[in-house]
């Protein structure tokens, strides 16, 4: 029991901070769709999913151990940060009605987008990869293992679910969304920053 205790509270914890994936499912769900967002969020489900698996399957220590394929991994999630923040920062204002939608994201592209963004996330990976190590115990049962990490991602899922949902929402978003390019340049100058960061931030 207390072991699940300290997953749930770490998990939460890691799910309320701010980062990458607050980042591009907030502005799927303000500036896209509720449904754009929420499958954004789903997506980052499957990339918790993704680090969980190898993870259980030992790669994870094989990551944390060899400093080149984690320095790899940091550069990549670094790259597909920033050419997802750069083609935001090149948003222009709306010539016609506000009401305008930007182009239609299709539900497997905002999948994809939560969930490269999250696999390609090495805090993520860190923070899996520590959990598990140190955490969780090496006898614990291999199902309760698996269990931990449905739960991590299904967090993942409902918290940003959650976080789409409030930023699709009500008239605030109507009166955000006359402005919705300088939005889109805030979100991607986040995450310009982020993969910045991540690039820059003990490279070894």
């Amino acid at each position: 029991m207390s072991e699940w205790i300290a997953v749930i509270s770490i998990t939460l914890l890691a799910c309320i901070s701010p980062g990458p994936d607050f980042a591009m499912v907030s502005r799927n769900g303000l500036l896209l769709s509720r449904r754009a967002g929420v499958l954004t969020a789903v997506g980052i489900g499957l990339g918790v999913l993704v680090h969980v698996s190898y993870t259980l399957l030992g790669l994870g220590l094989l990551l944390q151990q060899s400093l080149w394929l984690f320095d790899a991994l940091k550069l990549a999630g670094a790259a597909y940060l920033v050419h997802l923040g750069v083609k935001m920062l090149r948003a222009k204002p709306a010539t016609d009605q506000v009401d305008t939608p930007l182009a239609a994201l299709s539900d497997i592209a905002a999948l994809r987008t939560g969930l490269l963004t999250n696999a390609l996330n090495p805090k993520t990976s860190v923070f899996i990869v520590s959990l598990f190590m140190q955490v969780v115990r090496s006898d614990t049962a291999l199902a309760t293992q698996v269990a931990y990490g449905g739960f991590i991602a299904a967090a993942h899922v409902g918290w940003f679910s959650l976080v789409a949902l409030c930023f699709s929402a009500g008239r605030v978003r109507e009166m955000l969304l006359a402005g919705r390019h300088w939005i889109d340049r805030v979100f991607g100058g986040l995450l310009v920053g982020f993969g910045a960061l991540l690039a820059l931030r003990g490279t070894h």
